[in-house]
């Protein structure tokens, strides 16, 4: 039996002044109080209250243990309380793992409007494209590319990651313009290496896909690497259109062959809201999930 539940009752005796009214607040019978204070004795090997066949009184250890206990009790309640109220309110400390180039494109720039509105939360953000164990670092809310392979995440869906095919200004001056997929066999292509990603570049047009080789000067488990490289006039690359959009506004990258759908792997590239299924979801948790939602539905509705 729970030893908190057993002190419980030994305080409504001692408050109720007997067994019976003891028993009447909690809706159970005399025998059942009884037996608890009983256990409870012997599990501290000392007599609590002095019984007669009309009242219960202290004794002096009882007195002491009394003293000690609703003051342990109280501090208990004003705990549970707190967290209780800790679970109703956006607060404390949330730790997200994020991809690099969505990340710093889309989802840094916005954490000012959602601090704002959760004034209380502190965000603990990590950039990183790998995916990491959540249990075990702590971590709430990760923002990943692709299907789960572990059953024990949720995935939240946040967009479907469209990719664009680009180049600098510069380096299609050197090098010309692609006019069809076929023709990046000839061109510099930046090439992003991680599982499920392999040198051939697929564009689907008219629900025919066709597979291009593709081959150049750098290879990178690193999507800002790529854009660096991309934005300095390496070479061409494909990239998400969130991480991009803003690149190409300010005509540093040109997007191309855009009559096309392209991607760099047959997998599934969208990108999600990754957190533990074994966890409760707090309502920072939930809050920021929601955050996430709504920030890319609007980044993409915007026009490009």
């Amino acid at each position: 039996m729970d030893e908190l539940k057993l002190d419980r009752a030994f305080v409504l005796v001692v408050e109720n002044g007997s067994f019976s009214a003891a028993a009447r607040h909690l809706g159970t019978s005399v025998t059942s109080i009884a037996r608890q204070i009983n256990r409870l004795e012997a599990t501290l090997g000392v007599r609590l209250l002095n019984r007669t066949t009309r009242r219960q009184s202290l004794t002096e250890v009882g007195h002491l243990y009394y003293q000690r206990l609703t003051e342990l009790i109280r501090q208990i309640d004003d705990v549970k309380r707190e967290v209780s109220g800790y679970q109703k309110t956006v607060k404390g400390r949330l730790r997200v793992h994020l991809r690099i180039s969505v990340g710093n494109a889309v989802i840094v720039p916005a954490l000012k409007d959602f601090l704002a509105e959760n004034p209380e939360v502190m965000i603990e953000v990590t950039l990183t494209d790998e995916r990491a164990d959540l249990v075990a670092l702590g971590i709430d809310v990760a923002v990943w590319l692709g299907n789960l392979e572990d059953s024990s995440l949720i995935a939240r869906r946040l967009s479907p990651s469209r990719r664009v095919l680009c180049g600098s200004p510069g380096y299609l001056e050197r090098s010309g313009h692609p006019t069809a997929p076929q023709d990046l066999v000839k061109h510099n292509c930046l090439v992003f290496r991680a599982k499920n990603y392999d040198n051939r570049w697929r564009f689907t047009k008219d629900a025919t896909t066709v597979e291009i080789p593709v081959s150049g000067n750098l290879q990178t488990d690193s999507g800002a690497a790529l854009f660096t490289s991309a934005m300095s006039g390496l070479g061409l690359v494909i990239m998400q259109e969130s991480t991009v959009r803003q690149a190409v506004r300010n005509g540093d990258l040109i997007p191309l062959l855009t009559d096309h759908e392209v991607s760099p792997t047959e997998f599934d590239t969208s990108l999600y809201a990754v957190y533990p299924s074994s966890r409760k979801v707090s309502p920072k948790t939930r809050a920021f999930l929601d955050f996430l939602v709504a920030l890319f539905r609007h980044h993409d509705e915007r026009p490009a």
